[in-house]
């Protein structure tokens, strides 16, 4: 008989990343911890008591459950997103923090909707795309009645995005949705749709993100200084100007750690959103060069363990997972370097935030679980 076990190159990518985190952020937030708190631990054990910890129990736990339970609770679960996305509306329960409504208050923690709606709509769209039925693109009837399937298939899609798109809108979170239907479209066109749909899906959203863009004035600016960095270097090119100076200041081999400049006042949201900066300056090209090559490992054994996957549902949950979790690193990395617009999403298992990386956790948890039955 042979033995079954996860895959341990992604167990040890994990544990890389996560120690990098916690390096990176008590690097980065000890000078500012001890300003305001009087410890320079005060963010680093924030992070692993309503963070890590909280993610590496749950990430176990759906290690543990059966894939066929959660297929089964999924539309449950990603219902509970979307009514907690309603709640970040409410008074008294959502947070509002640099103009956006992005948070829901929970005591001395807050909770962001948009990371559990990452996970659960990768879950939710497997499930749906692969169903047996009247929608599943496997059907044995052949003819016009598949043809009418692919066709509703076609325009359910579209109706789940837009419901999606119209909560992240009004947050404002137009990264986040980015993200969320790259990936989408991913999973949709892996599951052997028709590939005309998967074109007509591109343009359709494509025009829409474009028309988003030239009606909000911010996100407009975002581009302007994507398109030309200088433009206005004390105000909407500020961030970008630091973190490409934070970058190069880098060099080949860094400052070393805790040595960067830029995190002492210089570069907006160090420890969260432009983390990346921080950490290329202090650990240099080589050090920013193997994070890269763990992500693009990450995406591999998650490729791997798609590829190898006993039946097409959990196919398209690992691919979900690892495309989510690789691109949103390759959005922020690219964020910072200049090769994309500015997006404000985090670092995968880097930056802080316990919102996102508990779900993350959860998301190898199940990349796991799917890893043992390949």
């Amino acid at each position: 008989m042979k033995i079954r076990h996860s895959d341990y190159i992604l167990i040890g990518v994990l544990v890389i990343l996560v120690i990098l985190g916690v390096l990176m952020i008590y690097s980065v937030s000890a000078p500012f911890s001890q300003e305001r708190f009087g410890q320079t631990f005060y963010y680093l054990k924030r992070q692993i008591l309503f963070g890590f910890l909280p993610g590496a129990i749950l990430g176990f736990f759906f290690f543990k459950i059966s894939l066929t339970f959660l297929r089964k609770t999924i539309l449950i679960l990603f219902l509970i997103s979307l009514g907690l996305l309603v709640m970040v509306f409410i008074p008294n329960f959502g947070v509002s923090i640099g103009g956006a409504t992005r948070w829901i208050s929970l005591g001395p923690i807050s909770f962001q909707p948009s990371e559990l709606l990452k996970l659960t709509f990768i879950i939710y769209l497997a499930a749906w795309l692969t169903r047996d039925g009247f929608f599943s693109s496997k059907e044995k009837g052949k003819g016009q009645k598949k043809l009418i399937s692919e066709k509703i298939k076609f325009v359910a899609f579209l109706i789940i995005i837009g419901l999606i798109s119209l909560f992240l809108i009004f947050q404002p979170d137009l990264s986040t949705l980015g993200l969320i239907i790259f990936v989408a479209i991913l999973m949709y066109f892996s599951a052997k749709t028709p590939i005309l749909y998967t074109i007509l899906i591109i343009l359709i959203i494509s025009g829409s993100l474009i028309a988003l863009i030239k009606l909000a004035p911010y996100r407009m600016e975002r581009l302007l200084v994507f398109l030309n960095p200088e433009i206005d270097p004390m105000g909407i090119g500020y961030q970008l100007r630091q973190a490409l100076i934070g970058v190069g200041s880098g060099g080949i081999s860094g400052l070393g750690l805790g040595m960067s400049y830029q995190k002492f006042g210089f570069l907006p949201h160090p420890i969260a959103d432009a983390i990346f900066a921080i950490f290329a300056e202090e650990t240099g090209f080589i050090g920013s060069l193997v994070l890269v090559l763990l992500f693009l490992i990450f995406f591999w054994r998650g490729f791997e363990i798609s590829k190898k996957s006993p039946s097409e549902f959990s196919k398209l949950v690992a691919l979900g997972i690892s495309s989510w979790i690789v691109l949103q690193a390759f959005l922020h990395i690219g964020s910072m370097i200049g090769l994309l617009p500015l997006t404000g999403i985090p670092l995968p298992f880097v930056s802080y935030g316990a919102s996102h990386l508990i779900i993350e956790l959860i998301g190898v948890g199940i990349l796991l679980n799917i890893s043992k039955n390949t």
